[in-house]
């Protein structure tokens, strides 16, 4: 009951001819991760919406989304982000009028380039994420960009797989300064398949009967993602710690006050 998230209710609204879902509010995890960059309750923003003709729309969004937030932030928030920088000293991130767009693919081409072996079918560790974004930095002068068409045996089951390659799906990743704020996905919204992939990936289908029975009466092609605010918000700031973003940080061994 810990891991609460808007996932099955965003798309529930989609199905119900919402179109588009945009929610913020408090999100639980029953987080084990003792990093710098997880907190067991955070501030989530969360978007669904319907795909008309490629998943690449949700990606559409992200960008203008984003581009729009920080380079409002620059403008508007000058003495807000002194008061930061005289604390904590930081560089304005770097970021394109356009997001960067890398397949999964591209991205291990340029690890291996680097001398960094990535399984090509796998998932990226925290180390592998940090030297990719300092090749990137390098190469396209951004520190914000978004990886794309992520392996199928990465991502939960009801990501959907790519039409012309299984192994791969059509979901993303996005980062600031190497390390990851978004994870996004169209999602599968026909109940036969869903039940076909939740079958592969060893979960019992009874066990998820309310979420594929939403899908039921028909779904939309539809995908979406979320952000974590306080990690966003970490990293815009280069801090070292996303509990300096929080006023009462949660994590596995802080509850009070």
């Amino acid at each position: 009951c810990l891991a609460q998230s808007p996932q099955l209710h965003k798309q529930m609204a989609i199905c119900g001819d919402l179109r588009r879902v945009f929610e913020v509010g408090p999100v639980f995890r029953a987080e084990d991760s003792f990093t710098h960059r997880h907190l067991c309750e955070f501030v989530g923003l969360d978007v669904e919406m319907e795909i008309y003709t490629h998943y690449s729309e949700i990606m559409d969004l992200v960008d203008e989304l984003f581009v729009f937030i920080f380079t409002k932030l620059n403008e508007r928030c000058n003495k807000e982000l002194e008061a930061v920088r005289k604390q904590y000293p930081f560089v304005p991130l770097k970021f394109l009028p356009k997001t960067l767009r890398l397949t999964f693919a591209e991205g291990i081409e340029m690890l291996k380039d680097a001398g960094v072996e990535v399984n090509p079918l796998g998932d990226l560790n925290t180390e592998s994420e940090r030297k990719l974004g300092q090749l990137v930095l390098e190469k396209y002068n951004t520190e914000f960009y978004m990886l794309h068409r992520y392996p199928a045996a990465v991502r939960p089951f009801y990501t959907m797989p790519c039409a012309d390659d299984s192994r791969y799906s059509n979901s993303f990743d996005v980062f600031i300064r190497g390390e990851e704020i978004i994870s996004g996905a169209q999602r599968v919204h026909i109940p036969e398949v869903l039940e076909q992939r939740a079958g592969e990936c060893g979960i019992d289908v009874k066990t998820i009967k309310t979420y594929i029975d939403s899908f039921r009466y028909g779904a939309p092609p539809h995908g979406g993602f979320g952000v974590g605010l306080e990690r966003v918000v970490m990293l815009f700031c280069a801090l070292n710690n996303i509990r300096k973003t929080s006023l009462f940080p949660r994590d596995p061994q802080r509850l009070a006050p």
